[in-house]
């Protein structure tokens, strides 16, 4: 009898141990999701003809679509709603609305712009991330930087400084502060806090290798990521 009673008693611990292991190994699954109910819209810079920046053969358009994915990738994973303003190498105009004509190169730049401003707001998204490289004459300058309009959402700024924080952090590529300007027409039309990340020169040969690399590409949409959830975490406090 003793021997069963003994017998019972292993089992039971042996199930209660099995239970508390795996309710321990799964308990994120019980958790809310970090951007869970989020909506973001993502904009990888440029598209189609307009190529952005460029050195040799390496084109800004390919590298934002590439940064844009995997930012994607990860704000999803974080449990957020993300749309693209556009997934391919073509602009937005040309994913959206491809039966659109313009008289002009210029009519049709204007009107993916207009474009990806009504995605902002026919979404009904909580953030704009414009994704962005950049490219000077002088090679010495290196370094992500995020931008936020000085007539913009005023949230734009907090997302930024999150963002730019993260970045330094994770990155450690600069010493930069997130920067107030004037002149991106989607950051001062945006009805929600937006942004523009620089995530780096393609003029300078170090980034240049960097930002082509997969491996760069996801470290820089992760820090992007951490930094969007530390600008959530700061608006529920």
């Amino acid at each position: 009898m003793k021997r069963w009673i003994a017998i019972g008693l292993l089992m039971l611990v042996s199930v209660t141990v099995v239970v508390y292991e795996t309710q321990a190994s799964d308990r994120a699954f019980f958790l809310p999701a970090p951007l869970g109910g989020m909506k973001i819209v993502v904009d990888p810079g440029h598209g189609g003809m307009d190529g952005g920046a460029s050195i040799g053969e390496v084109v800004e358009k390919d590298i934002t679509l590439a940064l844009g994915k995997a930012l994607e990738k990860e704000l999803k994973r974080l449990g957020a709603e993300v749309v693209m303003t556009r997934s391919n190498e073509e602009d937005a105009v040309a994913e959206h609305n491809p039966q659109a004509t313009f008289p002009t190169i210029r009519a049709r730049k204007v009107a993916d712009l207009q474009l990806r401003e009504e995605m902002i707001a026919n979404t009904e998204a909580d953030l704009f991330i414009s994704v962005h490289v950049n490219s000077i004459p002088d090679a010495r300058w290196r370094g992500a930087q995020v931008f936020y309009h000085k007539d913009g959402h005023v949230g734009g700024a907090a997302v930024a400084k999150a963002i730019q924080g993260a970045i330094r952090e994770h990155i450690g590529n600069t010493e930069r502060e997130a920067l107030a300007i004037k002149q991106v027409y989607l950051l001062k039309k945006a009805t929600v806090p937006a942004v523009l990340v620089e995530t780096g020169f393609l003029s300078n040969p170090d980034e240049l290798k960097l930002l082509t690399s997969k491996d760069y590409q996801e470290q820089m949409a992760e820090a992007i990521a951490d930094g969007i959830e530390e600008y959530v975490d700061s608006q529920m406090q």
